[in-house]
């Protein structure tokens, strides 16, 4: 099986749109995915600085990163047009 896995940001006072944007997008392509909260900004940062990104959220499928917002809606249409 297939593991996707969805990392974005939800810190206390601020909740990254663009990680809202892509949960939603995933779960109205009826994707399962493990949605993982980085919830502090330590934790946002580290994060960042292990996987040499500059934003979140960011999407991994089979441990390969996918990338961003932009590159998970490609994802999706290239998951579309294979199906």
């Amino acid at each position: 099986m297939t593991e996707i896995v969805l990392y974005r940001m939800v810190l206390p006072e601020h909740a990254c749109p663009f990680g809202i944007r892509a949960k939603e997008l995933l779960e109205s392509e009826g994707v399962e995915f493990d949605d993982r909260i980085l919830e502090t900004r330590e934790e946002v940062e580290a994060f960042k600085a292990e996987h040499d990104v500059s934003t979140t959220p960011q999407l991994f499928v089979d441990g390969a990163r996918i990338g961003g917002s932009k590159e998970i809606e490609e994802w999706l249409a290239e998951q579309r047009a294979a199906a």
